[in-house]
């Protein structure tokens, strides 16, 4: 909640960032709440090996959720698990290193259950070598609930934060949108690390966000994250995943609006000058990246229609504390 009665989970989040936190003295915080991970500064001296910036992320899964356990099975719940922790690395153009896991296993096959888990998470972290450190296992009388936290390093180039975008930055999509809580495709996660740090080498990212819960929500994540910053979204231009597609002609949305509004697709949203989107999206140029907008000076998220018209768009992805997209 907020001082002006808001609820949901961005305002007990903006909330917590508001109240009173004394920095102590030698503090390693560089950046704390308000982005996908943290940033500590470790100070290392110049013979160190350890980052000179340490990226700190962490996500909590709950079954009935986030996944469904006797449904989904528990290596998928590990991979997921796993995968939405290194999407927020890659959103901030760093390297994973190593992960902790903390996980309640239900009391009922907890060991066949944490075997899979671990399968999941293996398979994932070690793909992208990703060590499993340690962490904390309890077994209960309740559903099966997993946190895992990825520590990461920023490159020389320094981590990408929600808060740089700029009045006519072009604003990039990592690929298709949409539909994915239906088809299923939430629960494999594909982080883009490799096309965060390729696009963070070869072009000045001004700001970058993983799409967890939703282009609209997240895009404004990076607008309010900004200063306040406005954007106008191209219909035609954003790439709508063929789920959402399949989706659209069995409920009342369009398979655009699933593109906006839909949660966990994990693509990577970025706002750039307009001369490196122009690189990037050259024929034959890789990563593939979509154009889909500009960033704007005066506040708001619009939608340019084919004819010109703009369309005022509310913000309406996935809050934790209230419930799916547009509930």
């Amino acid at each position: 909640m907020s001082d002006t009665g808001e609820s949901g989970e961005f305002a007990l989040i903006d909330w917590i960032r508001r109240q009173p936190a004394p920095r102590p003295a030698g503090s390693w915080t560089r950046l704390g709440i308000g982005d996908d991970c943290a940033i500590l500064g470790l100070k290392p001296d110049d013979a160190s090996p350890l980052p000179r910036e340490l990226l700190v992320t962490t996500d909590m899964l709950m079954d009935g959720r986030h996944f469904h356990l006797d449904r989904d099975g528990a290596e998928a719940v590990g991979y997921k698990a796993m995968g939405v922790n290194l999407s927020d690395i890659a959103a901030m153009a760093g390297v994973p290193r190593a992960a902790v896991v903390a996980v309640a296993l239900p009391r009922r096959q907890a060991d066949v259950v944490a075997r899979g888990l671990h399968a999941g998470l293996r398979a994932l972290a070690d793909r992208h070598g990703v060590e499993l450190v340690g962490g904390d296992t309890n077994a209960w009388d309740g559903p099966l609930v997993i946190a895992v936290t990825v520590l990461g390093e920023a490159t020389d180039r320094g981590a990408v934060r929600r808060s740089g975008a700029r009045p006519g930055d072009a604003i990039l999509v990592t690929g298709a949108l949409g539909g994915s809580l239906h088809s299923g495709r939430h629960l494999r996660p594909e982080p883009r690390i490799a096309e965060a740090l390729l696009l963070h080498r070869t072009a000045t990212i001004h700001a970058m966000i993983d799409l967890s819960d939703g282009l609209s929500s997240d895009l404004s994540h990076i607008l309010e994250e900004s200063g306040g910053l406005g954007a106008v979204l191209d219909a035609g231009a954003i790439p709508v995943h063929d789920d959402a597609r399949r989706l659209a002609p069995d409920d009342s949305l369009a398979a655009l609006e699933h593109a906006l509004h839909d949660g966990e697709d994990f693509e990577l949203c970025l706002t750039l000058p307009p001369g490196d989107a122009e690189n990037l999206c050259a024929p034959g140029a890789s990563p593939r990246v979509y154009r889909i907008g500009e960033i704007a000076e005066t506040p708001g998220l619009l939608l340019r229609r084919a004819d010109g018209r703009l369309i005022p768009v509310e913000p309406r992805g996935f809050d934790h504390l209230r419930g799916e997209a547009g509930q």
